[in-house]
């Protein structure tokens, strides 16, 4: 299966305000990336699955990457 990059919009919501967030990710299919930043933001901000709103999940292609780390990866 071929890999593909997607950005996400969306926003975390904290006790007291949300925060917007953008990510570039690569993964196979929709679901994937949503999985992968339940589990990232989960872990690193202690985010239930429910204070975490997507908004936005676009395939882009190569040339639309801003992210270094996604950059070299491809």
């Amino acid at each position: 299966m071929k890999t593909k990059i997607y950005r996400v919009k969306g926003k975390l919501l904290d006790i007291d305000k949300t925060k917007p967030f953008t990510r570039e990710l690569k993964g196979t299919k929709e679901a994937d990336v949503e999985e992968k930043l339940y589990s990232e933001f989960g872990s690193k901000h202690r985010l239930n699955r429910n204070q975490i709103i997507f908004d936005e999940i676009s395939e882009i292609t190569a040339d639309e990457v801003t992210d270094p780390v996604v950059q070299n990866l491809i």
